[in-house]
């Protein structure tokens, strides 16, 4: 298990009943990134993927 897996468990946990919107999601990432410069390029990497996850791609 990785560190952030607590997170995400938690995430599940206190959030995981709740419905909400990749906008929402998105201005919830650009205020994190505001308060937390330093993780911008792990947060411009999620986002990336989030987006891409229905390109058709090869995983080799």
């Amino acid at each position: 298990m990785y560190f952030t897996d607590r997170g995400i468990e938690e995430l599940a946990k206190r959030r995981g009943e709740e419905e909400v919107s990749f906008e929402w999601l998105a201005e919830q990432l650009r205020t994190f990134v505001d308060l937390n410069p330093d993780f911008e390029v792990p947060v411009e990497r999620l986002a990336t993927w989030l987006a891409r996850l229905d390109d058709e791609e090869d995983d080799d």
